[in-house]
């Protein structure tokens, strides 16, 4: 079968075609979080032909994710397999002629740049801002255009951000909130919300590749009210921008104080503990000392304990992170991390 015969529909769409498909077999796209929005816009750029993706999530697959995560099964969750792996798995069964990168780690400033340059565009499936501040910084850096999305709730939202051309998320957003605001955990999120925001963000990703026009809005959508807003941002640059005008990348300066060690998770009582140096793990080692406290199980990703003592669980990854399950106060999951792993 000739390699562009799979995408024969798309190539039959005039703003497309062959050249076009063939820009997107070259394409390199990183999505950070391989969540509800991540899912969705892996799965259509895979299908699409994209050719190489690089998909970077902190997390493992958890029953609650079933609601929404579109590539992930009951299997994976009891498996407990990291998200990055199982979604892996399952874009190649649905296109093995492109290349999937799953990377199983928090985005940080120790290794954003190392992790998103050299890519044509970048993704944002997270769920946090701090993280979107620092892709931010990455692209702004690196010239590298990049497609924002959030969604909560029955609300949605997306922008295109290209350095050199449109405001930078810093210019739409001066400032990190003092918290995240509503998430999936206090107010829920409704699964076609993320499968149309994450088809949005596809899309635009897709228009970067190609050279098209992408939406010059910060589009809004309430799918249960059926309302929606455009918020026109081309004129929205800030001339007194720390990253894209004055180039002070503060996100990726460990002086500035904006590296956090502890964050709380959406979509659930979790406390995520970063270690201040990436370190490897011997996860069968640590699975040892820990069964004097509790239950321990254990793949080659992570390891999973629950302490005889304590009405939580914790989740320790090979790269030394740390999530506990049961909290979602960060004092307490500091004293829960100091007792059962220590610095």
């Amino acid at each position: 079968m000739n390699d562009l015969a799979r995408y024969s529909r798309q190539i039959l769409f005039k703003a497309v075609g062959e050249e076009g498909q063939k820009k997107m077999l070259k394409g390199r796209v990183a999505i950070i979080g391989a969540g509800a929005l991540g899912t969705v816009i892996a799965n259509h750029l895979v299908r699409s032909g994209v050719g190489y993706l690089k998909l970077i999530d902190r997390d493992l697959v958890e029953w609650s994710n079933l609601q929404r995560q579109i590539l992930y099964t009951e299997e994976d969750a009891r498996m407990q397999l990291p998200k990055a792996v199982a979604a892996q798995k399952r874009l190649l069964g649905i296109n093995s002629t492109v290349t999937v990168d799953a990377v199983i780690a928090d985005l940080t400033l120790d290794n954003a740049e190392d992790l998103l340059s050299g890519m044509d565009a970048i993704v944002d499936g997270t769920d946090n801002f701090m993280t979107r501040f620092l892709i931010n910084d990455v692209a702004v850096k690196y010239r590298i255009p990049w497609v924002h999305g959030a969604a909560v709730s029955s609300r949605g939202m997306f922008a295109v951000i290209k350095p050199g051309v449109t405001p930078c998320y810093r210019c739409l957003f001066p400032n990190v909130p003092s918290s995240n605001g509503e998430t999936c955990d206090t107010v829920g999120v409704l699964s076609p919300l993320t499968d149309i925001i994450g088809s949005y963000q596809a899309i635009e990703t897709i228009k970067l590749l190609l050279g098209a026009e992408t939406t010059p809005n910060l589009e809004q959508i309430d799918i249960w009210d059926h309302s929606s807003m455009q918020m026109d941002i081309s004129q929205g640059k800030n001339p007194n921008c720390p990253a894209c005008a004055q180039g002070q990348f503060d996100f990726l300066d460990r002086s500035s104080g904006h590296q956090v060690a502890y964050t709380t998770l959406c979509g659930r009582d979790t406390v995520q503990i970063s270690p201040r140096h990436s370190r490897e793990l011997e996860l069968k080692k640590t699975a040892e000392n820990l069964r004097k406290s509790g239950k321990v199980t254990v793949n080659e990703f992570l390891l999973r304990f629950s302490s005889d003592e304590e009405e939580v669980s914790i989740v320790i990854f090979r790269d030394a992170r740390v999530l506990i399950h049961g909290t979602n106060d960060i004092v307490k999951a500091k004293q829960l991390y100091a007792k059962y792993i220590g610095s």
